[in-house]
């Protein structure tokens, strides 16, 4: 006889957001992200890293320009790579937003759940550049390794900000984001914390690249004109465009946030992640389904309540077609869909961050973005309400999925209002 346990829902302790921070591929600021994708603009470019690498077939992806990192204390900023100056500066941008004050940040009850794919790439190409081919460990600074521990990111935040409760780092691929979130919510939730700060942040290297081309999963088709792909859903689909930067949001009780008058942007409704054992770098229907049915439970909502969702859907053959199916299995057809790798590629363990501001600014401005060049839907995906121009509809709640190699899968239920569920 199998033994089945119902989870206590994140509800148990309502968890709302009060701040919002990004670094993307158009820029530093949730701003300026958000007037880029209202305007339907890309930021896939020619990138000549890539086309330096002898065998890589893509040469298109969705860097970051140039930051101003200056800001941050320089002491703290020796410590950091790429991914953790952007994973900071979106920090900062997220506590002036939530108006958390230093008294808050070294409270003990205030954590960090920042994770990324790997430590920054480059330091460990450095690293291992100097210790594996010059056999030498002259190059190699105690600096170094600090960059390269997969906890970097949330420890840099965590030492430049002064946090001194939970340090938590999750590492899962396109779905770190996501989880990360997902974890600080639970542990305002379950009482273990009043405030965390969340997400997720990456930083675009070739060999990120050359992973999944070497998965025949990277577009290709589309080197010449980088605008036009990735292209999730659409007929002439052929695969990812990486991208960087960082998405984190400020996570507090409700309780916390109403006793400093702090304005909410929506709330943490429901979460679930889930592995799919099938197929390690393809996950199936069946798991995506599992996973979003887990979340929508969890939020107390009824599948009919969910008025959007945002696809995890990043241009590929088999990934697309395979959440359409998963969708549709949970929903129905009717459901608005939309995915915004289109506008910004996929910015790896940032997208869920970024992809989960996007939705609660949607949810806020009562607007659904449309997907990016969606010319023609295809066969497998077209059943699905797909949106293909910005559709202004008031959505009260909304699902978000990511997906990620290695059969991990995560979705996440946000609600506009703040109430019981």
């Amino acid at each position: 006889m199998s033994l089945r346990y119902k989870e206590t829902p994140i509800s148990s302790r309502q968890v709302v957001v009060t701040g919002l921070g990004a670094v993307t591929p158009f820029g530093c600021g949730v701003p300026t992200l958000w007037q880029a994708l209202r305007e339907g603009r890309t930021a896939v470019r020619h990138c000549p890293m890539l086309a330096e690498v002898k065998g890589l077939r893509t040469t298109v992806a969705a860097g970051v320009p140039e930051v101003d990192a200056q800001g941050i204390d320089r002491k703290k900023r020796r410590y950091m790579s790429k991914m953790s100056i952007y994973a900071t500066l979106a920090a900062r941008e997220a506590i002036q937003m939530a108006g958390l004050t230093p008294d808050h940040l070294v409270d003990i009850r205030t954590g960090v759940c920042v994770g990324s794919t790997t430590g920054s790439t480059f330091e460990i190409e450095h690293v291992f550049g100097e210790v594996l081919k010059e056999r030498k460990m002259d190059g190699v600074k105690s600096t170094h390794f600090f960059k390269i521990m997969n906890s970097s990111c949330a420890a840099n935040v965590a030492q430049a900000l002064g946090i001194r409760g939970r340090l938590l780092a999750p590492s899962a691929a396109c779905a770190t984001g996501t989880i990360a979130i997902g974890l600080g919510a639970e542990s305002i939730a379950l009482g273990k914390q009043d405030v965390m700060i969340c997400g997720g942040a990456d930083e675009l290297h070739a060999l990120t690249v050359g992973v999944f081309d070497t998965l025949e999963a990277s577009s290709r088709a589309f080197n010449e004109r980088p605008d036009l792909t990735p292209r999730p859903f659409d007929r002439d689909r052929d695969g990812i465009v990486c991208g960087e930067g960082a998405g984190l949001v400020v996570l507090e009780s409700w309780e916390h946030a109403c006793a400093r008058n702090a304005r909410m942007w929506g709330q943490i409704s429901g979460f679930a992640v889930s592995s799919s054992p099938e197929d390690i770098a393809n996950p199936g229907p069946e798991s995506m389904i599992q996973c979003m049915r887990t979340a929508v439970e969890e939020s107390g909502f009824g599948t009919d309540e969910i008025g959007y969702l945002n696809a995890h859907a990043t241009g590929t053959l088999r990934g697309d077609s395979a959440e359409c199916e998963a969708v549709e299995g949970v929903f129905g057809r009717d459901i608005p869909v939309s995915s915004l790798k289109g506008h910004m590629g996929h910015t790896m363990a940032a997208c869920g961050g970024l992809e989960l501001i996007a939705t609660f600014l949607m949810l806020q401005e009562g607007l659904l973005l449309p997907t990016r060049n969606l010319d023609h839907p295809d066969d497998t995906c077209g059943r699905l309400n797909l949106l293909r121009k910005i559709e202004h509809r008031q959505v009260d709640v909304a699902l978000s999925n990511n997906f990620a190699l290695g059969g991990v899968n995560s979705a996440m239920v946000i609600r506009r209002s703040i109430g019981d569920r």
